[in-house]
């Protein structure tokens, strides 16, 4: 089961036990987010798409740690000029940890596959 949510204006595929790295949130260390922009949801071959977003559904993780990416290098020129400008930047990240996707629809269907399997 995988969500599609959508925060600091990117979509990202995020799946329970994993991580996921997304722009910076300002939030804390250790610190609890919930993602209530939950654009698609797809539970084997059941799938749930938003209108723009999923009714009743949101994703739970924890910020495990708040970094900057590698640096990239922005070098600007005008050929005949002499103008020459280089910049280092570094994007700031938080990693979060996905602790559940919630929903009243994937927890219907797993009260009917409990039932089914009893």
């Amino acid at each position: 089961m995988y969500a599609i949510v959508e925060t600091g204006g990117k979509q990202y595929q995020v799946e329970e036990g994993r991580y996921v790295d997304v722009e910076l949130l300002g939030e804390e260390a250790d610190s609890k987010v919930v993602f209530d922009k939950v654009v698609m949801i797809v539970n084997g071959k059941k799938s749930k798409v938003g209108q723009p977003y999923v009714a009743n559904a949101k994703v739970e993780g924890t910020v495990i740690k708040l970094d900057r990416a590698k640096k990239i290098i922005v070098y600007k020129q005008r050929p005949k000029k002499g103008y020459r400008k280089k910049q280092g930047h570094r994007q700031g990240f938080a990693r979060v940890m996905i602790n559940k996707i919630r929903t009243t629809a994937a927890k219907k269907a797993a009260e009917v596959e409990a039932s089914a399997e009893a």
